[in-house]
């Protein structure tokens, strides 16, 4: 009696066991999905975190690249020199550099060429490639950075009508800066120049003067002195006329128009350092935020200059 009392009572527990797992099993599922979910989250959030890493990761391979590198880069006034120590800025630590500055137009080629600097900033293309032709050099245009808005200044003409006969010109004594200033006066249909062989004139090849311009050759970053010592014409760049006369291109006669940006002024190194992680790390510095708005706020704004990257 006792044992089919037990077998009733063990029957009937678990009947009601099992009506009871009967009536729990939507809970159970439905606490089931919720763990899957919670799951799936979790597994999204690991990845999203091994994503995080991997770039990080990446970052730190790329800075790793360079690491302690000490860059030295060539300069020669502002706003050259104030750009290159603001780009010397976003270098990636724990690498650093320091603006070594010159006092001429030489000095910064040979800095670079001689190994005292990585890099320069401070000429355009076609000036690196007369130093490179006359010291069998190796420099490259790394980056074209900014286009000075050069032009010619007069102290006493108000439009080009004015122009007397006779008129001194200051143009630069360099060949490249004066082949530049050459090719504004003959767009400005004020001299024709006969055809050259590679592009590049002096006033040797000026075929039609009809004003009988008097030519005066002085070194470029000097030109702006000969607007304060009364030449007719000067030539200059915006940086130059603005520290020595406190003019600006607003003041010129008239202004190149240098659709191609042929004459930007760049960042300049060895061809052998081009490719190198240091070479890459400093490009970047130079193409950064910090310097793309540091040219559109002094430079572009005050029409001094466009962008070039």
């Amino acid at each position: 009696m006792l044992k089919k009392l037990g077998l009733v009572t063990v029957s009937a527990g678990l009947l009601l066991a099992a009506c009871s797992q009967d009536a729990e099993q939507p809970a159970e599922d439905a606490q089931t999905e919720d763990v899957v979910d919670e799951a799936a989250t979790d597994e999204t959030a690991a990845d999203e975190t091994t994503k995080d890493a991997a770039t990080d990761d990446a970052q730190a391979d790329a800075d790793s690249d360079i690491g302690d590198f000490h860059f030295v880069v060539a300069s020669h006034s502002t706003p050259m020199t104030d750009i290159t120590e603001l780009a010397l800025e976003q270098l990636p630590a724990p690498a650093d550099g320091e603006l070594l500055q010159v006092s001429d137009n030489i000095q910064y080629n040979d800095a670079v060429f001689n190994d005292e600097a990585f890099a320069s900033f401070a000429q355009h293309e076609p000036f690196m490639q007369g130093y490179n032709e006359k010291n069998d050099a190796d420099l490259v245009m790394a980056q074209p950075i900014y286009n000075a808005i050069v032009g010619f200044y007069a102290p006493e003409y108000n439009s080009i009508d004015d122009i007397e006969d006779g008129a001194s010109v200051v143009v630069p004594g360099d060949p490249f800066n004066m082949s530049r200033a050459l090719e504004i006066l003959a767009a400005q249909e004020l001299i024709t120049l006969a055809e050259v062989e590679g592009n590049l004139y002096s006033t040797e090849d000026v075929e039609e003067n009809p004003h009988n311009f008097e030519f005066v050759e002085m070194e470029v970053s000097n030109t702006a002195q000969g607007y304060l010592d009364g030449h007719d014409l000067v030539f200059s760049y915006p940086t130059f006329i603005a520290q020595l006369a406190d003019l600006h291109t607003d003041d010129a006669l008239f202004l190149e128009d240098d659709a191609e940006a042929k004459y930007a002024q760049g960042l300049v190194m060895r061809k052998e350092n081009l490719d190198t992680p240091e070479g890459k790390a400093l490009i970047e510095a130079f193409t950064s935020d910090a310097v793309a708005e540091f040219i559109d706020e002094n430079l572009v704004k005050s029409g001094h200059a466009t962008r070039a990257f």
